[in-house]
This record gives C-alpha cells, structure tokens and sequence, in this order.
C-alpha cells in the first residue's frame, strides 16, 4: 500500500503537467499554491480543467477496480468484470434513454438511470447463468454476460442513430472518457461510490468464506443472502456512478483485482483495498498517456485501456486452457 501510494502520487504529478501543453512540476505547484495573479494560464489550466479530470480519473478507477474485485470474488471468476459481464452495457442503455428521452440534462440526473441499468444488468446475468442444468460456473457467467453486453449494445447502437441529438451528446461519453468533467459531476457521483466501497470493505471477510463453496460458508456462519445482495448492490453503486460520470471503460476491473490477487492471493481484505489504490493508478497514468499518444489530439482513455486490456483477456484466458490441460 506504501508503494502504490507513492506510484498514485506521481501519476498525479503526471496527470497536472503532462498533456498538450506541459508546465514544469514547479510551475504547477506554485500556481495551485499562490493562485491566480501569479500565473494565470498555468493556473487556469491545473485547477480548471487538470485537477477535476484527474480527481475524477480517481474515483471511476477506484469504482471499478473494487466492482470487478467484488465480481471476480462472488463468481470465483478471474474473468469477470463490469464490462465483459455486461453491466456496463446495462448502464449505458439506461443512460442513453434517460438522454434520449430528456430525463438528463447534466451529469447528476444520469446516476439513477446507470445505477438501474448496472442493477439489472447484474441480475440478468445471474439469471442467465442459473438458467440450465448444473451450477453457474466461471464460463457460463462469461458466456451470459458477453451475450448481454451484445444485445444491449445493439439497442444502444439504434437508439443513438435513430436519434441525431441523442447520437451527439451521447458521442463523446459512449467511448469512456474522463476529460472535461468539473467538480460538480464528480461531487454527484462520489457518494455512490463511497456507498459502494463501505459495502464492499465490509464485504470482504464474509466473501472469502463465500469463494470456498456456499456450503462451506454457511457452516462458518456466513449469510449467504446477505453476501449475494451485498455483492450485487455493491457492483451496481460502483459501476453505475462510474458509468455516468465517464461514460463505460472496460478492463479496468479485470486487470488491476488480478494483478492483485497475484501479489498477495485471494485474500479480500487484502485485495480490495489494494485495488482501491491499484485502480486508480492505472486509469491516472492511462489518461496521462492518452493526451500525448497521438500528437495533437487526445484519445478517450477508454479506448487505451481498451487496447491494454484485450491483450491482457487473451493472455489470461490462454493461460487458464494451459492450468486446465
């Protein structure tokens, strides 16, 4: 934790001086700290557009870091993550028809219809899962969820291009992106996803009782129910507020949970507060770089990550066949 502490306050140096155009370290802190009058541009620059968008880069990377430590906990599913399982996808639908329909004029009114999307997507893939003969296991989650994020996408896709107006404010938001959120879409969503990170912390022990078989736990006196609607409106929080600030970014909740899970195992009460720090980490340095990618021009961070974690889906489920052999 001391290390990714130190690593999470570099890539915020890194994300307040680095971009298409690059004041020193120096400059900065002497802007946020004198104001103004000293340098206005600078100024300007750091407190108006470079600390929100980072700030907010912090808490949709913390967001979904737990939601997929959360998932891939319940599932006991190294695969499982808000966007392959299609919550994402449910909360995008959601928004996209509160915009369509006029119900969203700024980014506060687009929580709730996230949150409800991420909620019923969760429990449509449960549902989805049990559906059959035998147990839900790790694939047929996967299988359930990639299914679901296809068709909702799909619906997505002909809302917003059957509608020009939906199609354009939906635009930039729909790629995932954090650039030009302020303080006040950040304020609307924070309390979600602190809501969401108290259920998960106190999640933790009762999950790893829970990765030992449903039996197993309930011997050990764990509430099962309890853990499995815990879980559920956990993941929807966190999802759901990340999604509305900044549009659906996959992978994150996929690599970072077992990138930790490799460091320290599976114990929860390890994982979850090193994906708190781990996460944003990752989503800070990733719109770092997507500033300065593409020379004068910025990608949407949810596209990089996009472009990372493809290979890191492959390579995990290569790995696994390899386990299994």
């Amino acid at each position: 934790m001391a290390v990714l502490s130190v690593v999470l306050g570099l890539a915020v140096l890194a994300s307040l001086t680095i971009g298409a155009e690059t004041p020193s370290p120096l400059r900065v802190l002497t802007a946020a700290v004198t104001g103004w009058d000293t340098d206005p541009e600078a100024w300007t620059l750091v407190v108006h557009y470079r600390i929100p968008r980072t700030l907010v880069a912090i808490a949709v990377g913390a967001a979904l870091g737990i939601a997929g430590a959360m998932i891939q906990a319940y599932t006991r599913n190294p695969l499982a993550d808000p966007g392959i399982l299609g919550v994402n996808a449910g909360a995008a639908l959601a928004v996209i028809v509160a915009i369509g329909f006029g119900l969203a004029p700024g980014t506060a009114y687009l929580v709730w219809p996230a949150l409800l999307g991420a909620l019923l997507a969760t429990f449509a893939v449960l549902l989805l899962s049990a559906t059959g003969r035998g147990p839900i296991t790790p694939v047929r989650m996967t299988l359930a969820g990639v299914a679901l994020a296809a068709v909702l996408g799909g619906i997505t896709t002909t809302i917003r291009l059957s509608d020009p107006v939906t199609f354009e404010r939906f635009r930039s938001w729909a790629v995932g992106s954090v650039a030009g959120r302020d303080v006040s879409d950040l304020a609307a969503v924070l309390p979600f996803v602190v809501a969401g990170v108290l259920v998960a912390v106190s999640l933790a022990r009762p999950l790893n009782a829970v990765a030992m078989g449903e039996d197993v736990a309930r011997s050990l006196g764990v509430g099962v129910l309890r853990a499995r609607l815990g879980t559920v409106g956990s993941v929807a929080l966190l999802v759901g507020a990340a999604t509305a600030v900044a549009g659906p970014i996959g992978f994150v909740g996929l690599m970072v949970p077992h990138a930790v899970r490799l460091l320290v195992g599976n114990e929860q009460t390890r994982v979850v507060p090193l994906s708190v720090l781990a996460a944003p980490c990752l989503l800070v340095l990733t719109d770092t770089v997507s500033r300065v990618l593409v020379p004068g021009r910025e990608i949407p961070v949810g596209v990089v990550t996009a472009f990372v974690g493809g290979p890191v889906l492959l390579w995990l489920i290569r790995s696994r066949q390899v386990n299994t052999q």
